[in-house]
Order: C-alpha cells, then structure tokens, then sequence
C-alpha cells in the first residue's frame, strides 16, 4: 500500500484558520467529495460520530481523523494543512496543523488498518512533517506526502 493510491493531488489544500473541529470536518466532507465523489454529509457525519469515541488528534500537531462509509470500494484520503494550528483534544494537548483524514468502506477491515498505520508511521517522521510546514503550496504537499511514502515502501 502506497499513501499515492490513497491520497490524489486534488485531495490536498492549504487553510489559513479553523474556527472548530465540526468545521474542519465540513471542510474535509467538502474536499473528499470535490476529490472523489463522496457525499459531504455522509463524511462529517462519520467523521463527528468516530472523533466521538475518542479523539484522533495523535501528537505533535498531527490528526488522523477516519471514518467507515457506505459506497466506498477502496480506502481514500485528504490531507489539510492549517497555517494557524487549533485546539484537537489531541492526546499531548498541543494544537495541530496537519490533518490527513481517511475515508474506508464499511468492510475494509485490514486495508483501512493498513492505511492508517501508513499515515501514521509517514506523519510520525519528523523530516516529512518539517516539510510539511515549510511549504503552502497543495502541489508540493502531496509530492512531500507520496514521494517519502513510496521511498520508504522500497
């Protein structure tokens, strides 16, 4: 599994600031439908009742917010970089700046374990993250994102 088949470059984007989770999560529902043909609604929802069960702010200003929908055939991705972090409950309770968030049909089982230990390990590398906040430009992001996943697949 390669984070290139999960995420499409269309899938990424820059925000200044957030004023809630909800509405990071609207805006999440908004680029997997732009992206991939979801239906927004859906997605928040899945989104709020997963994040209700614990919070998926993982540390180090990173969130992997994730959720199981009907309709899906493959496991899929957006990924949002904030320029002014916000408060996530994430579990080190510092604000978070990357969110790169994981949409799977409601059987995935291993695939959708699969992709988000992908995510997780490829957002836990300090090198990748760095970049990441160094650069705005949504092209580059997602270069940053699947060119150091495929590296460390090989």
């Amino acid at each position: 599994m390669d984070l290139s088949n999960i995420l499409k470059p269309e899938a990424v984007k820059v925000i200044g600031t957030m004023s809630s989770k909800k509405r990071l999560f609207q805006d999440l529902g908004e680029l997997a439908f732009a992206a991939y043909g979801l239906n927004p609604a859906a997605a928040v929802e899945a989104l709020l009742e997963r994040e209700s069960l614990g919070p998926t702010g993982v540390g180090h200003g990173v969130a992997l917010p994730h959720a199981r929908l009907d309709g899906l055939k493959s496991v899929v991705g957006t990924f949002l970089r904030l320029e002014k972090p916000m408060d996530f409950d994430a579990v080190d309770r510092q604000p978070v700046d990357l969110i790169f968030a994981l949409f799977a049909p409601k059987d995935s089982g291993v695939d959708h374990l699969k992709a988000l230990a992908l995510v997780s390990r490829t957002l836990r590398n300090e090198t990748i993250c760095a970049k990441l906040r160094a650069n705005t430009d949504a092209a580059t992001l997602h270069a940053v994102l699947t060119e150091d996943a495929s590296r460390q697949a090989a």
